[in-house]
C-alpha cells in the first residue's frame, strides 16, 4: 500500500502541494489528474523520492520515503514526464544499462532485458540510439526502464503522450495486465486515459484534493448523468411536449447538429423510458435517440473552476 499523510511541498513561497492525504492499494489503477500547475508532477516527484516533502509522509509498502529511501524506491517502477534516457545509446545499451543499474547480471539480465523489450515492442529500434527514435518510441524506451525490474509500484507520467491510437491501446492494455498484483499511478491529461483503465480517479487543483472516487461515480456527478440525446430528420417542438414532465430539467438544442437535442434530467433520475414514451406517443420523427453517459471532463471542470474561484 501507499500511505500519502498530509503532504506538503513548497518551494520558496509557493505552495504546490498542499496538505495532500490519501491511501491506494495493491491492485488499484490510479489516474492522477489535474490543470497544468495543480501539482501532479510535483506529487509524483515527491511519491519517488526525487523531491523531499516540507511536511507529511510518504509510506511505500510500510517503508517511509524519506527515512528508508532504498527500501522504498527499490519496489518503484518511475516513468517521468518527458522519459528522460541517455540519448547517446542504442536501445538495448540502454536497457542492459538500467538492467545492471537494478542488480541483474548474466542470463537473468538478458532475459529481463528481452521481457521487457516483447512488452513495450521495441524489438524494431533496439540498435537505434535514442536520440534518433520518435517521440512515441522514446516513451515506450522510458516505459520499459520503469517495468524492467517488476516493481509492486508503478508511477507513470504522462504514460501514452506522443503514442498513435495503436500504441495507446497497447500501452493501456498492459497497464491493465501489470495493475493486477501492482499499485499504478497514472498522472495524464487525458481524461479518456481514465475511463479506459482507471478503478479510480483523484482530481487535484492547487495542490488539494477536489474530488476522488471511481469514474463511473464521478461521471454520475455530471449534469450529463441520464440525459437523453435526440436527433429528429426534421424541425419539431420537443419543449412543448416536455414542459412540466416530472424529472425532465432543460433541453438544450445542439448548435453543431441541426435537429438535435439534449434532454437534462433533474436530480440525476433516469428519464429514458419516460421520454421515450412521450416521443412514441407525440410521433416524434426520430433518427437517433440514446441515454448519455456522465462526462468526466464536465465534472473536471466543475471541480477545478470552483477550486479557482470560478462557476
Amino acid at each position: 500500500m501507499i500511505e500519502i499523510h498530509k503532504l506538503t511541498k513548497k518551494f520558496d513561497q509557493f505552495t504546490a502541494v498542499d496538505d495532500l492525504s490519501f491511501n491506494v492499494k495493491e491492485g488499484e489503477v490510479l489516474g492522477f489528474l489535474g490543470p497544468n500547475g495543480a501539482g501532479k508532477s510535483t506529487t509524483m516527484k515527491v511519491i519517488t523520492g526525487f523531491l523531499s516533502p516540507t511536511l507529511g509522509t510518504v509510506t511505500i509498502d510500510g517503508y517511509d520515503i524519506t527515512k528508508h529511501p532504498i527500501e522504498a524506491k527499490s519496489l518503484i517502477g518511475y516513468l517521468p514526464e518527458g522519459a528522460p534516457c541517455y540519448s547517446d545509446m542504442t536501445t538495448l545499451e540502454f536497457l542492459n544499462f538500467i538492467a545492471r543499474v537494478r542488480g541483474y547480471s548474466g542470463d537473468e539480465l538478458s532475459k529481463r532485458v528481452q521481457h521487457v523489450i516483447n512488452e513495450v515492442e521495441l524489438q524494431s529500434v533496439c540498435q537505434q540510439t535514442i536520440d534518433t527514435l520518435s517521440k512515441g518510441f522514446k516513451r515506450r524506451v522510458g516505459l520499459a526502464q520503469a517495468i524492467m525490474h517488476d516493481p509492486k509500484v508503478l508511477i507513470l507520467d504522462e504514460p501514452t503522450d506522443g503514442l498513435d491510437p495503436n500504441q495507446k491501446h497497447h500501452v493501456r492494455q498492459l497497464i491493465k495486465n501489470l495493475a493486477r498484483d501492482k499499485i499504478v499511478i497514472i498522472s495524464t491529461h487525458i481524461l479518456e486515459e481514465v475511463t479506459a483503465v482507471c478503478t479510480r480517479a483523484i482530481i487535484i487543483a492547487h495542490g488539494k484534493i477536489v474530488a476522488d472516487g471511481t469514474p463511473a461515480n464521478l461521471e454520475a456527478k455530471s449534469k450529463y448523468h441520464h440525459a437523453v440525446s435526440v436527433r429528429l430528420n426534421n424541425s419539431y417542438d420537443l419543449v412543448a411536449d416536455l414542459a412540466g414532465v416530472a424529472d425532465v430539467g432543460s433541453v438544450e438544442k445542439d448548435v453543431d447538429a441541426e435537429h438535435s437535442f439534449t434532454i437534462f434530467a433533474s436530480g440525476g433520475v433516469p428519464i429514458f423510458a419516460k421520454v421515450s414514451a412521450i416521443a412514441q406517443d407525440k410521433h416524434w420523427p426520430v433518427l437517433e435517440f440514446h441515454v448519455n453517459r456522465g462526462q468526466l471532463e464536465d465534472v473536471f471542470r466543475n471541480v477545478t473552476q470552483r477550486a479557482q474561484g470560478g462557476v
